[in-house]
């Protein structure tokens, strides 16, 4: 599905909606541009799942989590990863196995890992400064 939103609130409202189809140990693996809007959108994955911590882009810690939601939620970023043995290095299967929602920025550094049964969520910089193009697949048939 693709949607248009006009401002950051409406694209973490975008992310709050599909965080009410989201169940344990899935995994959304976003694409898009630099400042598209990755970090609002898990925003509102984390308001949507009941988290009420700030949350921030995890672009030089790698990952942050968030607890006391619905499900945990797991924010990578991987821009500064070189391919997907650096992830395994940092315990992506123990977070994994810890039933949360791993939400990844720049997923494509990670694609051999994050081939199928993932959530893919693409943000694109629409015709404004604020608009976004969103394409989210693999919650259809939730």
């Amino acid at each position: 599905m693709q949607y248009q939103t006009n401002s950051a609130p409406e694209t973490e409202a975008l992310g709050a909606k599909l965080a009410q189809k989201l169940r344990p140990g899935d995994i959304i693996a976003y694409t898009g541009d630099l400042g598209a809007g990755k970090t609002a959108f898990t925003r509102g994955l984390a308001l949507g799942l009941g988290i009420t911590e700030r949350v921030t882009s995890p672009t030089f810690t790698i990952v942050n989590e968030y607890e006391g939601g619905r499900l945990p939620l797991f924010h990578f970023d991987l821009y500064r990863l070189g391919s997907s043995e650096e992830l395994y290095d940092i315990g992506w299967e123990d977070y994994l196995a810890r039933d949360g929602v791993c939400a990844v920025e720049w997923s494509e550094v990670a694609a051999d890992v994050l081939e199928s049964g993932v959530i893919r969520v693409d943000l694109r910089r629409g015709e404004s400064d604020d608009q976004r193009v969103i394409t989210i697949e693999g919650v259809e048939e939730r």
